[in-house]
Formats: structure tokens, sequence, C-alpha cells
């Protein structure tokens, strides 16, 4: 799923240069891009979870599937094609 924080969709506490985004994709190599990209337009705390996904279950840190999340802030996935 791509999402630009400027969407008319986009979350309402998500704008601004003092938002903290940590980008997450499933190996951490487009996440660091995406990092790079949010920097390059001002959003200088953005940064990646190293690794990835991957990264994080093989770590044994919590997850939980997107059917089982709800609320602000919670992003379900992009349908695989």
């Amino acid at each position: 799923m791509e999402a630009r924080p400027d969407e008319p969709a986009r979350l309402p506490d998500a704008t601004g240069p003092d938002v903290e985004w940590i980008i997450v994709c499933h190996e951490g190599y487009a996440s660091s891009l995406a990092a790079v990209s949010l920097h390059d337009i001002g959003l200088h705390r953005a940064t990646d979870l190293v690794g990835g996904f991957q990264a994080w279950a093989a770590a044994g840190l919590p997850v939980v599937r997107a059917a089982d999340c709800a609320g602000p802030g919670i992003v379900p996935p992009a349908s695989p094609t």
C-alpha cells in the first residue's frame, strides 16, 4: 500500500515536520528509501525498521494479524496481487 501524508485520506495527526515516522516494509530495503524520501520533503524525524518486518518477527517481537486490529492509525495491508 502506498500513501502520501498529503492525501485526503491521511490521518489528520500525521502531518508536520515534528511527527515521528517509522516506516516498515518486508525486509527493510524499501522502507530505507521511503525514509530518505520523507527526509527530502522535510520530515526529518522519519526512520525505518532495520531488517523490516522479517527482522521484527525473527526477534520474537509481538505480531498481530491486521484483521485483529482496529482504530486510528491502523492501516490494513494491501491485498496481494
